[in-house]
């Protein structure tokens, strides 16, 4: 069975890769900042850091989703993720600059960490299933505990379905199915070590390593003799939560984990 990443990430295949799934990586041509002003503006407000992941998360998967691949149709399942940072109530994404990155880790230095927000969508778009199914899995939906809450998307306003998250608290998960697709919501708090210099940052800064990262850093890398802890599934902090995709794929379409192994 086919996984689609609507990603370029190499953290992100290199997790799949790393468990059995060789996914084809496509990828989705979001204007991430776009859609974020967009959806803030229609709320009046800032999105919070689980609206954040979950909207972009969605995007991605939709864009790959609804249109073709080499030529050909989508067949299989899309996945669409996005992380964002948070320290101090205040959301992080990819600092590009040097500068920003450097501080940025001065302030998640002195709050002493924060919590790395990690959005999921999963669209299915398996060619060979049954037309009249009305939810996510259908009669194949696993019903495990705790279950994939059904939403109506129209019902999230702007957001859509991932206007339904505002209740997950930092170290939390949420999974809510909406038509064909599974959306979900992890976290992962994470300490930083409480010694780490100035030339410990601009070390780190120089690598070019934090640039493209949310928040600045990653734990599959350089980063990880900085961090001390970590509360949450530390796939998250990658770039996905591997428990969390296996939840959405067998809570959500009854899809074993392993059906996906590239045997």
């Amino acid at each position: 069975m086919r996984l689609y990443l609507a990603s370029t990430s190499p953290a992100r295949r290199a997790l799949l890769a790393q468990t059995g799934i060789e996914p084809v990586l496509v990828a989705p041509g979001v204007d991430e900042d776009a859609a974020v002003v967009s959806a803030a503006a229609a709320l009046g407000r800032d999105l919070t850091g689980p609206e954040l992941v979950a909207l972009l998360a969605v995007a991605k998967a939709s864009a790959v989703a609804d249109g073709p691949v080499a030529g050909e149709p989508v067949d299989g399942f899309v996945f669409g993720g996005d992380s964002a940072f948070e320290v101090d109530g205040v959301l992080y994404g990819k600092p590009h600059d040097p500068e920003v990155a450097r501080e940025r880790w001065r302030q998640m230095l002195a709050a002493g960490g924060g919590t790395l927000w990690s959005g999921h969508c999963v669209v299915d778009r398996r060619r060979a299933v049954d037309a009249t199914r009305t939810r996510p899995g259908g009669t194949g939906r696993v019903d495990t505990v705790p279950p994939v809450r059904t939403v109506d998307a129209s019902g999230g306003g702007p957001l859509g379905a991932a206007g339904s998250f505002g209740d997950v608290a930092p170290g939390g998960s949420g999974l809510v199915g909406s038509g064909d697709r599974v959306v979900a919501v992890d976290s992962a708090v994470l300490t930083f070590a409480d010694d780490v210099s100035a030339d410990e940052i601009d070390a780190y800064v120089a690598t070019g390593e934090p640039l493209e990262v949310a928040g600045a850093f990653t734990i599959d890398g350089r980063a990880a003799a900085y961090i001390t802890r970590i509360d949450g599934a530390p796939s998250a902090v990658v770039g996905l939560s591997l428990p969390v995709l296996r939840s959405m794929l067998l809570r959500g379409f009854g899809i074993a984990w392993h059906d996906l192994w590239a045997l």
